[in-house]
């Protein structure tokens, strides 16, 4: 190993010699990198190498190269670099090699060595950085794809690209993003030609070299790929994407005329070609004088989008489905949606818009979510009858979706509906009752504002029975927080007496009375300790983070400052005089020094003083000796 690390050294030295005979690094530079490299080389040698070790061999090469471009730029020497950046470079390229030979499966260090010969100019490797890179990973299309860009862009090789393309395509016959990348490819060869033969015909020099076949010009090679393309892939959202492409570029008129006859032809019966057929309608161009003026503009506008809802007419004849509905909907939707001060114009696309959704309702075929645009359209133009009975019938039609039961539900509130209580029964007997919590606290909300304190009272106690834990738990805190706003405290106590034992149980029940306590004005401590024991008992062994002990009612044996300073130690001292601010301590912690106050030995609790203690959390040290303290 030292022989082969010491011919490497060597091989280094007429380099090293040209960058102090040249003065880009002094004499005392060129030794401390001979013994970094060394140091480099030898980690590369060991019998167990890791990938961590040729990274940063790389690196540090890598950054010599960057030291190197920063001196001849300071000192304006731009000679001599055969002998200098050149030797570095294939160092550095032959270091990757052996890296991606060791580990081939790190795409990410292939894609580095990628990086670093576009970077330094060493675009010869490029191709069979690639080359070797795709026969270990042919399975990603991706990488086909960057090999082929980088054939066009840093090579600008054409048919390399194409043949990369066409090899990608017996691996992958059915990718779609191959396909759209070699459609693009072949447009922008075309265009590249067509830019050459513009130039020379510019200066009028003789094109008998040159043979610019119109077949090609014209883009009748991307015309080829996209047969291929669309022959394997028969989607209308594919076919779209091909001719969005095309539409790139200025000289496809006659392939977008071709692909759109395709689309017409044989996709009709996706709404998405309907969808787009129509919203091309939009960028017909208009008339002149008339776009002079924002109502001439306004009128404009509107015509285009009566033209567009043509198409979409026609689409829902003969395609009367639910995503044909919805690409219709999402249109008028997202055009009313758009600003105008044009009262009419604004006034026509409500209209349509609330058409469009009468219909789809009549149909069946509205979606769920749309509802809550048709409702809140409906209330804010101020058709309480016609949002009611959206709301009922929208509930009918989709019985088992929560979401809809809700927007229902808030619109019933909203209009004050005398009737919503039976709604409310009607909703939680149709959902399923592991998603009916939203229904839960709506009912919950309502009841609160609008029934007297029984009828709440009774709608708690029936969330209570819920066999899902969830809306158990959920209730029975929303149920304790509503006794301690409706009858204060006492209530409140007797209320969590009451359900205390009642399983499921949630640590937030318990921390809320434990809050609930705390705010009153003489808190009883034997009340916080029992919180705390069954907080313990339920959640002490699974919970991460517990609050433990409140603070005992008698005052400390010590001066604040002495007891503080005696408890926390060094923590007090790294606080520079300032009070810890402990809050929480792990449960492990927390059992640890329960099982140590059993046997009477003296450890330190970390406990919250409460939102009423006159400082900030207190640590208090507690020494029990025979389970009795002092």
């Amino acid at each position: 190993m030292a022989e082969i690390v010491q011919q490497r050294i060597e091989d280094r030295i007429p380099e090293l010699e040209q960058l102090e005979r040249v003065g880009l690094f002094t004499k005392k530079e060129v030794k401390s990198i001979i013994k970094r490299a060394t140091a480099l080389e030898y980690k590369l040698h060991r019998l167990i190498v890791n990938k961590e070790d040729f990274i940063a061999y790389i690196q540090y090469e890598i950054n010599v190269l960057e030291l190197i471009k920063k001196r001849r730029a300071h000192i304006h020497y731009q000679f001599k670099r055969e002998e200098i950046e050149f030797p570095i470079i294939h160092r550095i390229n032959s270091i990757f090699r052996r890296s991606t030979n060791k580990w081939k499966d790190d795409v990410q260090l292939w894609l580095s060595h990628v990086a670093f010969c576009k970077k330094w100019a060493t675009k010869g490797q490029i191709s069979k950085v690639f080359s070797a890179m795709l026969a270990i990973h042919p399975d990603k299309p991706a990488l086909w794809i960057m090999a082929a860009k980088s054939e066009l862009e840093d090579r600008n090789s054409s048919e390399s690209a194409r043949h990369l393309f066409l090899r990608a395509l017996r691996f992958h016959p059915n990718s779609k993003k191959i396909y759209q990348e070699y459609f693009r490819m072949e447009l922008l060869h075309c265009e590249k030609l067509r830019k050459q033969k513009e130039q020379l015909e510019k200066a009028k020099m003789d094109l008998g070299e040159y043979e610019f076949s119109p077949e090609i010009l014209s883009g009748k090679l991307a015309e080829v790929v996209y047969r291929d393309a669309a022959g394997k892939i028969k989607e209308a959202e594919f076919v779209i994407s091909l001719l969005n492409i095309a539409a790139i570029f200025d000289f496809t008129k006659e392939l977008q005329d071709f692909i759109l006859q395709d689309l017409q032809t044989n996709y009709t019966e996706d709404s998405l070609t309907w969808d787009f057929m129509a919203k091309r309608e939009l960028e017909a161009p208009g008339a002149g004088e008339e776009l002079q003026t924002a109502k001439g503009r306004a009128s404009d506008t509107n015509r285009r989008e009566e033209r567009c809802c043509q198409v979409y007419e026609e689409g829902v004849k003969n395609l009367n489905t639910e995503p044909m509905w919805t690409c219709y909907v999402a249109f008028c939707l997202e055009r009313q949606k758009r600003k105008t001060n044009v009262q009419e114009l604004k006034e026509n696309r409500q209209q349509r818009l609330l058409g469009v959704l009468q219909r789809a309702h009549d149909s069946s075929l509205l979606k769920e979510n749309y509802y809550k645009n048709w409702l809140q359209m409906l209330l804010s133009s101020g058709d309480a009858e016609g949002a009611a009975s959206v709301a009922m019938t929208a509930t009918q039609r989709y019985s088992q979706s929560v979401l809809v039961w809700s927007l229902s539900l808030q619109t019933l509130m909203q209009l004050g509906s005398g009737d919503i209580g039976r709604v409310f029964q009607d909703a939680l007997t149709y959902v399923n009752p592991k998603e009916s919590l939203p229904l839960w606290q709506l009912q919950v909300q309502w009841s609160v504002a609008n029934q007297s304190p029984e009828e709440t009272e009774a709608i708690f106690k029936r969330g209570l029975l819920s066999a899902v834990a969830a809306v158990a738990m959920e209730m029975k805190e929303n149920y304790l927080n509503w006794s301690y706003s409706t009858g204060g405290y006492k209530k409140a106590r007797k209320t969590f007496t009451s359900l205390q034992e009642n399983r499921p149980l949630s640590k937030a029940f318990f921390m809320r009375i434990i809050q609930i306590e705390k705010e009153q004005e003489t808190p009883k401590m034997n009340n916080l300790r029992d919180y705390y024991e069954r907080v313990l008992q339920e959640f002490g062994t699974s919970d991460d983070v517990i609050l433990v002990a409140p603070p005992p009612s008698r005052p400390p044996l010590h001066p604040p400052s002495e007891l503080l300073e005696e408890d926390v130690g060094e923590e007090y001292q790294d606080a520079s005089g300032q009070q810890p601010n402990h809050t929480l301590v792990d449960a492990d912690d927390v059992l640890q020094g329960k099982d140590a106050l059993l046997h009477g030995v003296g450890v330190d609790v970390v406990i919250d003083g409460g939102p009423d203690a006159p400082h900030c959390p207190h640590s208090i040290h507690h020494r029990l000796h025979g389970g009795r303290d002092h």
